[in-house]
This record gives structure tokens, C-alpha cells and sequence, in this order.
């Protein structure tokens, strides 16, 4: 069978040689008794065999991963100890109980991340993200895992487990393992692990946001709904950490989110992505990216829907208030700087406005001519023929109003750049080009002769 097609019930059909293991020493008899007891016993057995006696039961199985290598034997102790786990959760304390203070409880898992068994990948890595979670706090000098925080011991050091996990998840969702549950996993987990503080500070480093971005699109089935629920999961937990807002300034995140709350009627995906937004809000240009994107009367018609949901209400009215006061904060130029800078160019009015460019034609020598460079960078590589015709009437107005127009754009070698346009298909296109061209020949003196 393949592997990467195996399921837990279909492993745990299995019936493992254990007193051939203990014959060869590979167990002890004490080993084989527990197991006797607890193998292929019901939930309603295993229960109580726990509550009595759990942490020897840990020992037994993490004995068993670090001495016996056989493929079918380390798939069948992942799958018992994933069924613990998922029947109770909070079975993962067990791994920390005093007695177990001597063993390495990580590195078993950790080391069978790295071999090519998808469901040995799979199980090792859902066990691992449980017992992160439910490790305890510092204290006493003490860090978990029973390695005391001056200790020359060899035990696995909870940065090393993190880390090696966390460039396992980043290198899942680059190139999944398994076609269809690489990526599903990955996020899962993650959407756990990002709960802490210095997780979010590795994933930032392997430079996992930007994975996570192209997951951000509306979804229709169910598997896919719960993917992207803990997509925006993520991003809700990384809008906590400034080097990851950081980085997500520079994607296009916020157009991604914003159709997602459009297209979504699934309660707690919304709540998730007005939660991000409610976070995001305060953080360098995303309130003027949400005000260009239409975000204030998105808000309105979710506001008007009946959410059952009080966490999302909440978040909501707080959205709606933030959007309001950054609205009346943001001046026309800010507004314009936005919608250059996503590529978001359209007939909005400000284009037209004399008084927007003799009022703010000195802002675009901010940043040595930013603006005008990512225009250029429009007209080079744009599909969009509105942007285009936008891009070309833009910059001709910078070339009208600026005193200094005509030596800045031809320092920028735009002359041949946008006279290409000037056969392009769509009129507006054209037209705009010509316009423009005619411009950066004719300089300021004249170019307000030139309209459109």
C-alpha cells in the first residue's frame, strides 16, 4: 500500500510482534505487560490504563521509537499515541510529569520529520505542535523537557524543537510532501504554534509569511473553508508581531483578506479576517489600503447581516470607528500614494483635479520620485489597459505641474517607455500615451495647452 495513503484505523489493524521484540531485548518485559494491557483495547480500557498509570505508558512508547526502527512498528506507536491525544488532549501534560524529567520526549518525533513516510511525517509533527502547547511554564531555573536551563545535558532544547518544526512546516507549504495534505497540515499546525511569541519570531525568519499569502482566496467546500479559516487564523496571530506586519506591508494581503470577507458567509472565517483587520488597522499604510479597497462599506453591509457571533460584532463596531477617523485623517495624497503603490489605478477623481496636483505636486519628490518610478513600472509591465491610460495620464500631469517635470521623467528614461503605448490596441490607452508624449516635448510652458 502507499504510504502516503495510510489512515490510522488501517495501521492500528495491525498486529505488532511484541514479544519477538522482547525476546531480541529491544523491549523489557515490563514493556511487553503494559502493552499487553493496552494494545487493541477500546478508548473505555485505555481511559483509566492512562489516568492510573500514563506517564509509564509514555515511556514505553517513546522507548520503543528511539530502539525499534522497523517502518510498520513506528507508524503503528505514532498512530496509538495520536489516538491518545486526539481522544484527550490534555494527555499531552503526561509527557511532562516528573518521572519522565530524564527523557528526551522531543527528538523522537523530531527526528522522524525528516524521513520521506508521509504518514510518519504527519503523525510526528501533529504530536509535536501538542506537546508545545501543553508544555508548562518556566520555572525554578527549569525549562520543559526535565533540562534544567544550566544543564550540560544532551536532552533536545525546546529552540531547537521549535525551530526544526517550524522549517519543517515552512518547507511543507514551499514543497508539500503529499499533494493534497502537505499544506492542509502545515497550516493546522501552525495555526496552534503561532500562538507564541517566539514562534511567530521563527516563522518570520525562515521567511513563512509570504507562503501563507497565497492560501488567502475565497473558498467553496468544506476542506477548503477550513483551510482557509486557518490561513487567516495565522495571519490574525501574526497581526500580534510587528516584523511580520512589517512584511506583510509589503504583500498584497490586504486585497487578498478584503475579497475573502466579501465572498464569505462562514461565521468564523469573517470573524477571523475583521479581527486581522481590527489589528492591522493602527500599523503603517493598511488603514489607507483598506479605505482605497472600499473596506468602510464592506463593514456596513456585514454590520447589517445577523451574526450570532458577540466577538464579531464587537470587532466590527471597533472597525467601523477606526475606519472613520482614519478617513477623516487621510489626505488626498495619501489616499493617491495608496493606489499607486497597489497597482490599483483607476479614473478615481483625484486624477483630474487640477487642485490635487498644485496641491501636492511636491509630495512626489518624496522617496527620489518613488511614485513616478512605480508608475513607470506600470506602463512597462501592466495588463490592465485602465491602469495603463491612468499610469500615462498621470505622469503627464506631473510633467504640466512640476517645475522641474521634464528633466526628472527624462532622467528616468521614460520617453521610449510610454511611446511604445502609443500603438497599443485600446484607444484610451493611446490616447493618453500621445498625451503624454506630447507633453515631455512641448515642457510645462505649453502643456497646459494640451487636454483631454
Amino acid at each position: 500500500m502507499d504510504r502516503a495513503e495510510l489512515t490510522t484505523e488501517q495501521v492500528l489493524k495491525r498486529d505488532i510482534p511484541w514479544e519477538t521484540y522482547m525476546s531480541t531485548k529491544l523491549i523489557t518485559s515490563t514493556c511487553l505487560q503494559l502493552l499487553r494491557r493496552y494494545d487493541h483495547k477500546p478508548e473505555s480500557q485505555r481511559g483509566p490504563l492512562l489516568d492510573e498509570d500514563g506517564p509509564s505508558y509514555v515511556r514505553v512508547f517513546l522507548n520503543i521509537l528511539r530502539s525499534i526502527s522497523k517502518e510498520e512498528t513506528v507508524e503503528y506507536v505514532l498512530a496509538l499515541i495520536d489516538e491518545m491525544l486526539a481522544a484527550n488532549p490534555k494527555r499531552a501534560a503526561l509527557f511532562y510529569d516528573n518521572s519522565l524529567s530524564g527523557e528526551d520526549i522531543y527528538d523522537p518525533f523530531l527526528r522522524l520529520l525528516l524521513k520521506g513516510n508521509w504518514f510518519v511525517q504527519e503523525k510526528s509533527c501533529k504530536i509535536l505542535t501538542h506537546l508545545i502547547s501543553a508544555r508548562p511554564k518556566l520555572q525554578n531555573g527549569m525549562v520543559p523537557n526535565g533540562e534544567a536551563s544550566n544543564s550540560k545535558s544532551k536532552l533536545t532544547s525546546i529552540h531547537d524543537v521549535l525551530k526544526g518544526l517550524v522549517d519543517w512546516l515552512c518547507s511543507q507549504l514551499r514543497s508539500p510532501t503529499h499533494p493534497n495534505c502537505s499544506i492542509p497540515t502545515a497550516t493546522h499546525c501552525l495555526a496552534t504554534l503561532l500562538r507564541e511569541t517566539y514562534v511567530r519570531t521563527l516563522f518570520v525568519q525562515a521567511d513563512g509569511v509570504k507562503l501563507l499569502i497565497p492560501l488567502i482566496s475565497p473558498a467553496s467546500t468544506q476542506q477548503s473553508i477550513q483551510l482557509l479559516y486557518e490561513t487567516c487564523l495565522c495571519i490574525w496571530l501574526l497581526s500580534f508581531y510587528d516584523a511580520a506586519v512589517d512584511y506583510l506591508s509589503t504583500t498584497r494581503v490586504m486585497p487578498r483578506l478584503v475579497d475573502v470577507v466579501k465572498g464569505s458567509t462562514k461565521e468564523k472565517v469573517v470573524r477571523v479576517v475583521v479581527m486581522s483587520f481590527r489589528n492591522l488597522l493602527a500599523k503603517g499604510a493598511f488603514a489607507a489600503q483598506m479605505i482605497d479597497l472600499g473596506l468602510p462599506h464592506i463593514v456596513q453591509n456585514l454590520k447589517a447581516q445577523a451574526w450570532s457571533d458577540e466577538d464579531l460584532l464587537d470587532a466590527l463596531n471597533q472597525l467601523e470607528v477606526g475606519l472613520k477617523e482614519n478617513l477623516k485623517r487621510l489626505s488626498s495624497f495619501d489616499k493617491y500614494k495608496q493606489q499607486v503603490l497597489l497597482g490599483h489605478l483607476d479614473w478615481s477623481p483625484m486624477h483630474k483635479d487640477p487642485n490635487f496636483w498644485r496641491e501636492n505636486i511636491t509630495n512626489f519628490e518624496e522617496n527620489d520620485f518613488q511614485i513616478l518610478r512605480v508608475l513607470m513600472t506600470v506602463i512597462d509591465t501592466s495588463t490592465d489597459t485602465t491602469a495603463l491610460a491612468v499610469a500615462c495620464y498621470d505622469l503627464s500631469q506631473f510633467l504640466q505641474y512640476h517645475t522641474s517635470g521634464r528633466l526628472v521623467v527624462a532622467d528616468l528614461k521614460a520617453k521610449d517607455r510610454v511611446m511604445k503605448l502609443m500603438s497599443h490596441d485600446n484607444a484610451e490607452v493611446r490616447k493618453n500615451s500621445l498625451l503624454c508624449v506630447q507633453r515631455l516635448f512641448l515642457g510645462a510652458k505649453y502643456a497646459s495647452f494640451l487636454q483631454v
